[in-house]
């Protein structure tokens, strides 16, 4: 949003010195701007007298030296301008007269002096028309429709390959390129230490997890790697907000932002509701660090992690029933169900929620749960027998077979 503090446009002032609402100071007595403009016009005037009848014109050239320079009509040819986040309306002025829309910076401030929707004008690509009034150039900023916008929303729990998908369609940029552009994480700002585990096993940097869902309003020029250095941003703003890398050891102890990271992808893909995503992250690390003997691999053992072994692979993924035994424990997937530890990298990208519960779960021995209504409910268990009672449930609501 553009910032309240209104700048005046003035050539012979650097930015800042002029801003409306501000005070004079009182120990410069008769030597503000007003005592100068007055000299300036009664010396106008004399020129005005010496000069006779003649003088009107030079009157209206004087005159101009104290006026905006402003053009009249609504313009011409189309042409399109950016506005910052942060600009003031001096600086609005500047970027509408380089790009020829108005004929003075000066004049636009002048047209947006004392009217408060002009302090809102939002950051964004705008297209306006060349050698248009001020006060036109004004109401074109305040027009939605005359704002350029190309918004998309990526939901949580996406795949990098499915965000790929989403951003081409939105965007038309081929998929190869936003493929492209996250081969190196560390490029588009992901730090180094994100990578690091706790159980020592090799990283190959991903991006998965990393592209953070939110709602963004892409700019008309925007590239695959800029678009996906923006969503990282949003992932690092996010977890800064909420402390994740701090949080994650001071509640879960050895265990690495990264590794919390995976977990709260699982949760993610597995919680149907958003009220059990700390819950299942409960289940995933119990199932790790507390073994017994109904759960004796210390492994996720969730057959979400399968069916991004087979995604990543360009096969369809599949329901839980229809998985054939070969594919819920192949030995060649390093995100085999029964895989000790932590799988390779996060599955998804986790919104804040399942991040919040990741790091922070909720205190229980469960260690099963299933879905028992249709708002995607589940019951948490922590024995296998009580678990097949509320697999008992979920029939009888006709959520599992």
């Amino acid at each position: 949003m553009i910032d309240d503090l209104e700048l005046a446009f003035d050539e012979r002032t650097e930015k800042g010195q002029h801003r409306r609402g501000g005070t004079r100071d009182p120990k410069r007595k008769g030597k503000g701007g007003r005592g100068k403009t007055v000299v300036a016009l009664l010396l106008a005037f004399v020129l005005l007298g010496v000069l006779g009848g003649g003088a009107w014109y030079g009157f209206d050239r004087v005159q101009g030296l104290f006026g905006a320079p402003d053009y009249e009509g609504t313009g011409t040819e189309q042409v399109m301008i950016e506005i910052k986040d942060g600009d003031y309306l001096a600086d609005v002025g500047n970027t509408l007269l380089s790009a020829g829309v108005v004929k003075s910076g000066k004049a636009f401030v002048n047209a947006a002096d004392g009217n408060d929707a002009a302090t809102k004008i939002q950051p964004g690509f705008y297209q306006v028309r060349k050698g248009m009034s001020a006060a036109a150039a004004l109401n074109m900023l305040l027009d939605p429709k005359s704002r350029v916008t190309n918004k998309i929303t990526i939901p949580e729990g996406r795949s990098a390959k499915q965000v790929y998908k989403l951003l081409s369609e939105a965007t038309k940029i081929p998929v190869a390129d936003f493929e492209a552009a996250a081969k190196d994480p560390l490029k588009l700002g992901v730090p180094d230490w994100w990578f690091k585990r706790s159980d020592n096993k090799k990283v190959t940097p991903s991006i998965e997890g990393f592209l953070f869902p939110d709602t963004y309003d892409l700019p008309p020029n925007a590239t695959a790697d800029t678009i996906l250095k923006e969503m990282v941003d949003g992932f690092l703003t996010v977890t800064g907000q909420i402390k994740f890398a701090d949080t994650v050891p001071e509640k879960l102890g050895d265990i690495s932002p990264y590794e919390a990271l995976i977990v709260a992808s699982l949760a993610q893909a597995e919680a149907g509701n958003p009220d059990d995503l700390g819950k299942v992250s409960r289940v995933a690390y119990n199932r790790l660090f507390k073994p017994n003997a109904e759960v004796p691999c210390e492994c996720f053992e969730m057959d979400v992690t399968v069916n991004y072994w087979l995604e990543v692979q360009g096969k369809p993924t599949k329901a839980s029933k229809d998985m054939t035994a070969a594919e819920m424990d192949d030995p060649k997937n390093p995100y085999n169900r029964k895989l000790k530890g932590f799988i390779p990298t996060p599955i998804n990208n986790p919104g804040k929620l399942a991040m919040q519960g990741a790091m922070d779960p909720p205190k229980g021995g469960w260690y099963f749960f299933v879905a028992t209504d249709k708002e995607g409910h589940s019951e948490f268990a922590e024995t296998y027998a009580e678990h097949e009672r509320n697999m008992d449930k979920s029939r009888e609501a006709g959520i599992i077979s």
